[in-house]
């Protein structure tokens, strides 16, 4: 586990080293999502960007407690303390229960990401399984003082708090401009808010007549608020203070302020040490989201069927597409990047083909070049390198392809393999295949719904090889015709006959 990591803090706005706080166990707790529709490119981002860090702490011996909530209750529209439930909206629009609501969408989340080959996390739980724990916090909250009943309702008292806390130390917020803002919507409110300020959050609310979802609690029938959930279960399965929460930029403010504010309130401590965040996809320019209405389902990515897709494209190329980009940087949605994605994938699966099936060979007549171990060995180091610089995927993508020239060019013979040790060839091969499949999370079989893909592809190869010896050439433009279609090459040398994605 001595592996230089570094980890970009939204806390300190700072790059640090990632020290666990118990290693070799890493916890971390991301923000799932709020199940009341089927889950967009947005959400896969947010999903890979954290499977890469629950992959990588595994893949470099930390035993990760990964903990990503289901939100299924509380969640009001806007992300505001006002208006109706998302869920509950979402079921009166389709007559339906809430919680089948809820089943339907987190069945819909979890197959997008299974085809997305997006690890489930340890833990998965739901806000409405964890009422208790939130409505005990939401108490050692009023306990300390910094939290206020009203009308049955619970709100957080942001100026109480921050008369010996920071409120805004995560986003850079300042107190004051929300305090001059306030003064602005009090005016136009005429008394019928029931907090004290408007900045202030709901911790627990009390149910309208007609709202559906409603929990007993000591200060009323009704629900908890969007923030604590989090806050409560990230304790419970976590501890008080666990190494790395995350989650989407759009959950900076006030998501994550407020968490942090309810845990040194209810806990006396922060709750995280490393705060991570994702940044946004945009489309044209501007982010991609269910709220804004130009979100493109991730079925519809999978199947073509949207006015803005040329075609339909395979979960893996969405995968790549996300990962060629640094997880904090924006990434813009085009056809023509996911295109671009998808001829890098089949390179790179390619590669992964050829570097499995090569042997080394050991050949006395042929001398050993020293210099070219110590370069291989290099550019293994560089793709380490480059997952360590805070889980920088673009860089150590860039490095795998120069280990593809190496590998392509030893399948060729311009490096003779003998000419390189077997510590510099098992290092290359080793490097290429598990950085590429454990932790990116590239998998060939994930390029087709097929239960083994090559099954029927190498019975196919056998009747070209076959229909070649014979001289049967109308046979064997009909297969290639057909394997063209299917994104496929033959390729025919001296040595016989083989196929590759096309590139």
């Amino acid at each position: 586990m001595d592996s230089k990591l570094s980890v970009y803090n939204s806390l300190t706005r700072n790059k640090e080293e990632f020290k666990a706080m118990n290693p070799p166990f890493a916890g971390m707790y991301v923000c799932g999502p709020t199940v009341y529709g089927d889950p967009h490119l947005g959400h896969a981002r947010s999903a890979i960007t954290f499977d890469i860090v629950f992959r990588y702490l595994s893949f470099i011996g930390y035993k990760v407690r990964y903990v990503r909530n289901i939100t299924d209750v509380g969640h009001l529209e806007n992300d505001a303390d006002e208006g109706a439930d998302k869920i509950a909206k979402k079921a009166r629009i389709e007559q339906l229960e809430p919680m089948e609501v809820v089943q339907m969408y987190t069945n819909s989340y979890h197959e997008a990401m299974d085809r997305l080959n997006v690890r489930r996390p340890s833990i998965e739980p739901r806000a409405s399984g964890h009422i208790q724990e939130q409505v005990e916090m939401i108490q050692r909250i009023i306990d300390a003082g910094l939290a206020y009943v009203s009308n049955g309702s619970v709100y957080f008292d942001v100026l109480k708090y921050n008369e010996h806390e920071h409120y805004g130390e995560l986003s850079g917020r300042i107190l004051d401009d929300l305090i001059a803002h306030a003064g602005e919507e009090r005016r136009t409110l005429e008394g019928k808010e029931e907090k004290k300020n408007s900045f202030d959050f709901a911790l627990w609310k009390k149910a309208a007549p007609e709202h559906i979802m409603r929990w007993n609690s000591p200060w009323s029938e009704g629900f908890p608020g969007w923030h604590i959930e989090c806050s409560a279960m990230s304790a419970k399965y976590l501890g008080e203070t666990f190494d790395i929460h995350g989650g989407g930029m759009d959950l900076l403010f006030p998501h994550h302020e407020c968490e942090i504010a309810q845990s040194r309130s209810s806990n006396g401590v922060a709750p995280a040490k490393y705060w991570m965040h994702n940044n946004m996809i945009t489309i044209n320019g501007q982010k991609m989201g269910k709220s804004l209405g130009n979100a493109v389902n991730l079925a519809q990515f999978f199947d073509g069927d949207h006015p803005v897709l040329a075609r339909a494209y395979n979960p893996m190329t969405i995968r790549f597409f996300i990962l060629q980009a640094h997880y904090r940087s924006t990434l813009d949605f085009s056809n023509e990047a996911l295109e671009a994605a998808d001829k890098g994938l089949r390179k790179m699966i390619n590669g992964l083909r050829t570097a499995k099936a090569l042997v080394y060979t050991e050949d006395s007549s042929i001398a050993k070049d020293e210099a070219l171990d110590k370069e291989i060995l290099a550019d293994c180091e560089r793709v380490y390198e480059g997952m360590n610089n805070d889980f920088n995927t673009a860089i150590a993508i860039a490095e795998l392809y120069n280990l593809l020239k190496r590998i392509n060019s030893i399948k060729a013979g311009i490096i003779p393999m003998a000419g390189i040790s077997r510590e510099s060839f098992d290092k290359l091969i080793s490097t290429f295949v598990a950085v590429n499949e454990e932790v990116l999370g590239i998998c060939e079989e994930k390029m087709t719904e097929r239960d083994d893909p090559n099954r029927m592809i190498e019975s196919w190869m056998e009747t070209y090889r076959a229909a070649r010896a014979e001289k049967k050439f109308d046979m064997v433009d009909l297969i290639r015709g057909n394997f063209k279609q299917m994104g496929i090459v033959i390729k025919d040398s001296k040595t016989g006959s083989e196929w590759a994605y096309e590139e």
